[in-house]
């Protein structure tokens, strides 16, 4: 079964210096339909203005990832991580017990487009941690491991049954993904347009996927999507 849930769907609030999307119900937009699904809470689709952002902010008992598509966004934490997240660089960050931070464009002329996603995490209360790291062009072709329960395979270790991959597939570029038994996905269009076994998407579309054996992704405009493969 592979249900469509299509961008124009979604929930959107445009702030001046923010505009979002919320594929499932966040803040002000609120769709008892569409709470997430499974462990996937939050998939914000977000365009931020030149030097605006994110102030200072707490989160707890959140599996956090930060994915930017286009510009540059400037992180800091009272864990004491600091840095620059641009494209091809993926953060995480494990709120745990209680974490504090903010995220800025730095830039005076380019907005950021940047998709924040959460996951809720097996366990509460554990320590927060952080991490980043670059992917860059392992996605392009194929379907790389960006995070994993385990870590394997390179990825970032997070704390939930949970394996998320990138991709980024130029016009007729195919990925073929198995699905073990029980398990679903959520794939997200980020840009361009893709189909998931015959169905087109584009650019925040998503595709929910039970009861398959497998995925097949056919990229279309130079798609580049997340897939979450979930217990």
């Amino acid at each position: 079964m592979i249900q469509i849930r299509r961008s124009a769907e979604r929930g959107h609030i445009n702030h001046g210096w923010l505009d979002t999307f919320h594929t499932f119900s966040f803040g002000d937009y609120y769709d008892p339909g569409w709470m997430g699904w499974r462990s996937l809470r939050v998939i914000n689709d977000d365009r931020v203005a030149p030097g605006y952002g994110f102030p200072m902010h707490a989160h707890r008992d959140m599996e956090i990832i930060t994915y930017v598509l286009a510009g540059e966004l400037e992180h800091r934490d009272s864990m004491g991580n600091g840095g620059v997240i641009r494209p091809g660089e993926i953060q995480y960050m494990s709120a745990g017990t209680g974490v504090r931070h903010s995220e800025f464009n730095p830039s005076r002329e380019n907005p950021v487009h940047l998709l924040q996603i959460w996951i809720m995490p097996q366990q509460q209360g554990l320590e927060p941690t952080y991490a980043q790291q670059q992917f860059g062009d392992q996605r392009v072709g194929r379907l790389c491991l960006l995070a994993s329960s385990g870590g394997r395979d390179g990825s970032m270790q997070i704390r939930q049954d949970a394996d998320v991959y990138a991709a980024i597939l130029k016009d007729g570029a195919h990925a073929e993904h198995k699905l073990s038994e029980g398990r679903g996905a959520w794939l997200h269009v980020a840009t361009g347009g893709v189909s998931v076994n015959g169905e087109d998407l584009l650019a925040g579309d998503a595709a929910l996927v039970e009861g398959e054996d497998s995925l097949s992704v056919v990229g279309s405009s130079e798609g580049e999507v997340l897939l979450f493969d979930l217990g």
